[in-house]
């Protein structure tokens, strides 16, 4: 049995489906509060209350569904002509694994940067166009490489525009709202009423941190190309969103099916999408999920041939999101446990107790990445962790900007390790988890490396 297959079988032998690890983390929540909490008076029923309380949240219902269009308009994106004419573009550089493995890490990551849902889906299909193409020039390539490439923007979109926690903390009132009712009135009025990318996304920490990822690892993985031998090229079919040129549309039908229709929409939500930000005093202000939700749905519009196509899209992109459909509430339920036992406190006091200025971002950092391989989700995972690192940097008095970036670059980093997001990809490119698991772990020490030493340094 080689590394992979021993890898693989290690993941399957130990964790469930991550529906199944909510279920498991919400019951070791129950517990854990009933144990270890303070109040003698607090029962079962109480806990109960506190769960479905955090379950039903309409704060954080909307942030689920923030993402989770997020993610489905990322999708639909990455499915248009002009992105997929974009790929082609670029196939003509692809003459050998280590080229074509550079090439689709370098784009994949500058994507993932933009949106997380574009870059993964973006980077499966580029990954499946190198293939036909290798295939129809006569091209030998290691493929699970190449497919390894077209993942590599899950170790770096949480320190893009799109990540999840930078995004809801730079919504006005959030921080304020998340921590209500744990903090007492004098330590919530500490709290900002929202940190602006300039502090997060465009921070000088994560400037560097993403000009170094966007450098190393399409260095890193040219390297591995030169090394590795040429597989099998075995390939599933296309999905085919353009298979309607012979059909002819009668009366209202011709609406949906018109190239001029969905152009006009799009502009009209571009246009209103962009005016927000030209009229704002401070255009950082104007970045938030509603914005960038609003501003990619105009682009998925206008990128899309008619309306049926876009619809067509969508049906494809829907799947992707029903992890963050059925998996948040539960996050959500388990947060309103933590919050309302004190669990969250308790938490905070034991990193606070073990913790200084310099060694809680890395504390953070390693804590997260252990948390995502059971939470695979950057917003699940911020409402559940988010509370106790608010808290924690309450009491250190550090920075509350540089502790979330250190989330961020946790919850990522596993992202190599975890396949559960790998699916649409391996969908895609007819890979196997085991295939591509040898080469994102060549990812993952590398950007634990990054992500360590720059935490330290800055």
């Amino acid at each position: 049995m080689d590394f992979a297959e021993k890898f693989e079988r290690i993941f399957k032998t130990l964790l469930p489906t991550p529906f199944t690890i909510a279920i498991g983390l919400t019951v070791i929540t129950f517990f854990s509060a009933y144990i270890f909490n303070h109040n003698e008076h607090l029962t079962f029923f109480d806990l109960t209350d506190f769960w479905k309380a955090g379950l039903w949240n309409n704060a954080l219902l909307v942030f689920a569904f923030q993402m989770m269009f997020m993610l489905v308009l990322g999708h639909v994106l990455a499915l248009s002509s002009p992105v997929d004419k974009a790929i082609s573009k670029i196939l003509v550089f692809c003459k050998d694994t280590a080229t074509a493995a550079a090439l689709v890490t370098f784009f994949t990551v500058l994507v993932s940067l933009f949106n997380w849902g574009l870059g993964l889906i973006f980077g499966a299909v580029f990954a499946r166009k190198v293939a036909d193409y290798s295939l129809a020039k006569g091209i030998k390539i290691n493929y699970p490489l190449i497919g390894a490439a077209g993942y590599s923007g899950l170790m770096v979109w949480h320190g893009g525009i799109s990540g999840s926690s930078l995004i809801k903390v730079s919504e006005k009132g959030h921080l304020k709202a998340m921590m209500q009712s744990i903090l007492p009135p004098e330590k919530l009025d500490l709290l900002p009423d929202q940190l602006l990318f300039d502090q997060t996304v465009f921070s000088t920490l994560n400037i560097i941190v993403s000009f170094l990822l966007i450098i190393i690892l399409p260095s890193v993985m040219y390297l591995v190309g030169k090394k590795v031998k040429p597989t099998q090229l075995i390939l599933p079919e296309h999905i085919e969103l353009d298979a309607l040129s012979e059909f002819h549309p009668a009366g209202a039908e011709r609406i949906d099916y018109s190239s001029w229709f969905i152009k006009i929409i799009g502009v009209f939500f571009l246009f209103l999408g962009l005016r927000n930000f030209a009229l704002s005093e401070n255009w950082l202000r104007e970045i938030n999920p509603n914005n960038i939700n609003f501003l990619l749905f105009g682009l998925a519009l206008f990128f899309h041939k008619n309306i049926m196509q876009f619809l067509k899209a969508v049906d494809n992109a829907i799947g992707g999101a029903s992890g963050i459909l059925i998996q948040f509430p539960l996050y959500f339920g388990i947060m309103g446990v933590m919050k309302e036992s004190g669990l969250v406190q308790q938490l905070a006091e034991f990193f606070s107790s073990v913790s200084n200025e310099t060694t809680f971002p890395l504390f953070t950092f390693i804590s997260a990445a252990i948390v995502n391989i059971f939470v695979p989700s950057g917003g699940g995972q911020w409402a559940v962790q988010g509370p106790v690192i608010i808290q924690s940097v309450l009491d250190l008095k550090i920075s509350l900007s540089k502790s979330i970036m250190a989330l961020a670059y946790g919850d990522q980093l596993t992202n190599m390790l975890q396949p559960f997001w790998a699916l649409p990809l391996l969908g895609i490119t007819g890979l196997k988890a085991k295939q591509i698991l040898p080469f994102t772990f060549i990812l993952f020490i590398t950007g634990l490396v990054i992500f360590s030493v720059c935490l330290l340094v800055f």
